[in-house]
């Protein structure tokens, strides 16, 4: 590798991989630095210097003129271990004013001699130290430069495409990474095909020896709130607000929303003209039902909202409870509707309202009151 072709390189690599070209220079400078006095049997005292328009490296040794020597300082801990502390500037790189002004008659404490030392067969040594330097550098910056890239989508929802799977997880390419989409977090029921688009929700983003591990969700509750952010523009605004998402994925999800703008009505914005907006929600989640509930300050209110679809329902707080506690009476005929399947929507509705909730017929609560 010629010195052009190595500043080529460099500039490919650089642009390529998106990594700032001074990032693999420092890096080359400190790798010849280790090689050079590993193959030349060289004190602490040198530094390279690698041109940055032709590619044409020296090495010098340096000395820093000092009024005296400084030796490195050696201190006892409390354990009894030595502790070294090594001296401002290198010893081996240290010279005194005298000796350093037979070099340079009218040089002065501080200053610093510079003496090329580049031996003739450096440029066979530079080489190999270039190859690997590139290779490691190239790693490592990438790595960095990725993580950048997700830095903050933590929590957000990404559109990626399906690259390949195994027996556990799909693999979602998500441009200069992968996420890891376990098997167990599609939603309930749903099928896709490799090569075709998908809309992920990252749970988690993690630093790896071989770059970041992103974790991705189709199950998880914020799936919902992102897709409805992404899809209701009043959301993006502020105009309307999501106070919370309950989820069993697959099954059913209540989503509470309200509006900061009396001229606004939170629900038919969420539901749009002619269901546009909702209708493109459900399509993403695969069919799963998805009740759009009102939120009140109320508690009393809140809850007889969640407990959508069930229509005829008294509420009664208990403000005497430890906890957040409430009794629920239905209409006879509504009482499985309000549990709902599995108990799935009473569940679901104490999740979105925080509430416990308990629940019974008026059938139920008349007997009681008869006994």
């Amino acid at each position: 590798m010629e010195a052009k072709d190595f500043i080529k390189n460099v500039r490919l690599v650089a642009e390529e991989k998106c990594i700032d070209e001074e990032i693999i220079f420092d890096a080359m400078e400190q790798a010849l630095i280790t090689a050079y006095k590993r193959n030349y049997n060289a004190k602490t005292n040198v530094k390279p210097k690698i041109d940055r328009k032709t590619g044409e490296i020296k090495i010098f040794t340096y000395y820093v003129v000092m009024s005296d020597y400084e030796d490195p300082e050696v201190t006892i801990d409390e354990e009894g271990n030595e502790i070294v502390t090594e001296p401002s500037v290198p010893v081996d790189a240290q010279i005194l004013l005298e000796d350093a002004r037979k070099k340079v008659p009218d040089i002065e404490v501080g200053e610093t001699i510079e003496e090329e030392v580049t031996p003739d067969d450096f440029g066979r040594v530079a080489v190999q130290t270039a190859k690997q330097v590139l290779i490691q550098k190239i790693r490592t910056a990438e790595r960095e430069s990725i993580m950048s890239d997700f830095d903050g989508k933590s929590g957000e929802m990404m559109l990626g495409m399906l690259a390949m799977e195994d027996e556990r997880n799909y693999y979602v390419d998500l441009g200069r990474a992968r996420g890891i989409l376990p098997k167990g977090e599609m939603i309930p029921g749903e099928t896709v095909k490799m090569g075709n688009s998908i809309r992920v929700y990252i749970q988690k983003i993690e630093e790896t020896p071989k770059g970041p591990l992103i974790l991705c969700s189709r199950k998880h509750y914020n799936f919902v709130r992102r897709l409805f952010e992404s899809e209701i523009p009043e959301l993006i605004d502020g105009t309307v607000l999501l106070y919370g998402v309950a989820r069993e994925p697959g099954v059913r999800s209540k989503v509470a929303v309200y509006s900061n703008d009396e001229r606004v009505d939170a629900r038919g914005a969420c539901i749009g003209e002619k269901g546009t907006r909702i209708g493109s929600i459900l399509k993403e989640l695969n069919g799963e039902k998805v009740d759009l509930v009102l939120y009140s300050e109320d508690p009393a209110v809140f809850i007889k909202e969640a407990l959508s679809p069930a229509k005829n329902v008294y509420v009664s707080i208990d403000e005497n409870a430890e906890r957040n506690e409430a009794f629920v009476v239905v209409s006879d005929d509504e009482l499985s509707l309000a549990i709902g399947k599995k108990g799935a929507n009473i569940k679901l509705a104490s999740k979105l309202t925080k509430y416990h909730l308990t629940i019974k017929s008026m059938s139920q609560v008349n007997e009681e009151g008869n006994k």
